[in-house]
């Protein structure tokens, strides 16, 4: 498995590009410190960008984050409620922001910049953090719950748990979890030799990720045990960010790279982009794309190509977005198949290869490669696909 890499050129930002986040499978925003709020729609890999808005010459942004979908499909009145960007700035303050640009609330919220923000799972509230020390829990209509966090030093990174019952932040080189029963202490581990930088919780595994100024990466389980630590790098990892659905695999940023892995640690590939610093990732909700955010003002989409599966004498492998290949290892006979639309998910079990698409699943049985069954999809995230013998 590895990423095929694109450089969205046209019309893009002038200066450091700071944050990316999906509003939906085909559909980036990004904001920089050029103060543009740029939409770039995807048709086949080519990103084409409009500008939405430019902001204030002041505001320059530190986060970012669509306010979360539901899985089912809801209605459009309901679903334009939903579209609520979640922008937090450098002058302490965090803004709710329509789809239009539109800015619908900007709320004072730290001393100093206000680092991260990040809806819950549910979207019925939001956290920010800043370099104050403070996490400060919210209403989804901006109205301050509590100060869950009063820290000594400033707060780079922070993530919700699975159950948004507990909050994960860092303190120089350690992580810490303080749940929201207001008695309890935090509990801390020493994380990284240097300053932790960047930090996700997968909501699916339970799996932490984090990334330091020590150039490394790791993986902890919720009790902050180690799991796995990368060997030092060459430059501090910038972003880190899990794939949504299934959890599987990750990406890390630093300088000039972008690595995919798997969720146990180790690296699936290593792609060297001439972007400098990656400051942000995002994947999209079905968890094959991703985002990212550069120093150079450059916006990186990247697919997963290559996921090969086996199954028998048979070996499927997805060599381009809408393009697969299926091997008979005893023969050497192989057979091309043409999809549609590209491919979200794949399954290889009992005589069966089962394709997703966005709008359509594909069932193609091993003794007839040519005239699978096709059926319609409602319009909702597929995460996994199991496969039974009947």
């Amino acid at each position: 498995m590895r990423f095929k890499i694109s450089i969205q050129e046209d019309n893009g930002h002038k200066r450091l590009l700071t944050c990316v986040a999906w509003s939906s499978t085909e559909e980036i925003y990004s904001c920089g410190e050029d103060h543009l709020l740029i939409c770039w729609h995807l048709e086949g890999g080519i990103a084409h960008s409009t500008v939405v808005t430019e902001f204030p010459n002041d505001f320059y942004p530190t986060d970012m984050q669509w306010h979360p979908r539901p899985n089912h499909t809801a209605s459009a009145a309901k679903t334009s409620s939903l579209d609520v960007l979640l922008i937090t700035t450098a002058d302490g303050k965090y803004h709710l922001v329509n789809k239009n640009g539109r800015i619908e609330k900007s709320i004072d919220a730290h001393k100093g910049a206000t680092t991260v923000g990040r809806w819950s799972s549910d979207g019925s509230a939001l956290l920010t953090a800043g370099e104050d020390g403070l996490i400060k829990i919210w209403s989804r209509s901006g109205m301050l719950r509590s100060t869950l966090v009063k820290a000594s030093l400033p707060i780079l990174t922070s993530s919700w748990s699975p159950d948004c019952s507990m909050i994960l932040y860092s303190q120089g080189g350690n992580l810490l979890l303080q749940s929201f029963n207001s008695n309890s202490k935090p509990y801390k581990w020493h994380a990284h030799d240097n300053l932790t930088l960047v930090a996700c919780w997968n909501p699916t595994n339970g799996l932490i990720v984090s990334g330091g100024e020590d150039c490394k990466y790791k993986v902890w389980d919720a009790a902050g045990h180690q799991l796995y630590s990368s060997n030092v790098g060459d430059h501090p990892v910038t972003a880190i960010s899990w794939c949504h659905s299934s959890g599987s695999y990750f990406a890390v940023g630093s300088f000039n790279t972008i690595k995919l892995c798997d969720k146990n640690g180790w690296s699936h590939s290593m792609e060297k982009v001439n972007t400098g610093s990656i400051y942000s990732i995002a994947w999209s909700s079905d968890s094959t794309q991703v985002a990212m955010a550069c120093s150079n003002g450059k916006l990186l989409t990247g697919h997963i190509i290559d996921r090969r599966l086996e199954w028998d004498n048979y070996e499927a492998t997805l060599i381009r977005r809408k393009v697969i290949e299926v091997r008979e290892v005893t023969n050497e006979v192989r057979e091309v198949l043409e999809i549609s639309d590209r491919v979200v998910h794949l399954e290889f079990g009992f005589n069966h290869l089962v394709v997703i698409t966005p709008m359509q699943c594909h069932v193609y049985s091993v003794t007839n490669w040519n005239t699978p069954v096709i059926f319609n999809l409602k319009r909702s995230t597929i995460s996994a696909v199991f496969l039974a013998e009947k």
